[in-house]
């Protein structure tokens, strides 16, 4: 699952015995509610907030990815959840932190309540529920080496695209056709398909898991390629 302008990019797959993708499918979600209780979700959005400070998973994903580091926004702390605007959330980091809110993390706290709120209503969701970062998905992709581009360059995107074809042929251009360009952009798409990715190797057990810490409310905070 990830996060565009529309919800959530849903793009799923069953998997037989031996964890090979079979059928694929894909659709738009306003709610996280639709999909998160499928039997392995792998979703591009922070679970499990810190109270005071970034988190370790975020540090050792922004140290993996070098060049790519920027990708990998530090996660608002609780305390900013309850913020009804940029401001008081910007002021509740730093009361909590010693640090004001990214404008980029602030557009993403609907949809880290959506997700908080399912976790916190059935913590044994995060057996199943699992933090992924498209970025360090791609980066392991790779062979271990963060993409060349960022993802929103013409070089950036081609690279990317050349992994999906190699492993899912057809798959973005059929979500692309699919789907208008008001609801989801072509990076989205990618990101998607590498969040899908990332939930095989979680299925079998070979994923990469980054932290692992629990947070406050008991929540991991923890992040997997």
């Amino acid at each position: 699952m990830d996060g565009c302008r529309a919800g959530w990019l849903v793009v799923g797959a069953r998997l037989d015995p031996s964890g090979e993708f079979g059928q694929l499918s894909w659709s738009l979600e306003l709610e996280a509610a639709s999909f998160i209780d499928a039997d392995l979700v792998a979703i591009d959005m922070p679970m499990g907030l810190a109270a005071d400070g970034p988190r370790a998973c975020d540090k050792q994903a922004r140290a993996l990815l070098g060049p790519r580091r920027s990708s990998v926004f530090p996660s608002p702390v609780r305390a900013a959840l309850g913020a009804v605007d940029y401001r008081e959330a910007c002021n509740l980091s730093f009361a909590a932190s010693g640090r004001k809110l990214s404008k980029q993390a602030y557009n993403l706290l609907p949809k880290i309540r959506q997700l908080d709120q399912l976790l916190l209503a059935d913590p044994k969701r995060t057996v199943r529920v699992h933090e992924v970062h498209p970025e360090l998905a791609f980066c392991q992709w790779n062979g271990g080496e963060p993409m060349a581009h960022g993802k929103k360059t013409t070089a950036g995107a081609a690279q990317r695209q050349a992994l999906v074809e190699v492993q899912f042929p057809g798959l973005a251009d059929k979500i692309r056709t699919d789907m208008a360009k008001s609801q989801l952009a072509d990076d989205d798409i990618l990101d998607a398909i590498a969040c899908l990715w990332s939930a095989r190797r979680l299925y079998r057990k070979g994923a990469l898991v980054l932290g692992g810490e629990r947070d406050g409310c008991g929540l991991p905070m923890r992040i997997s390629a």
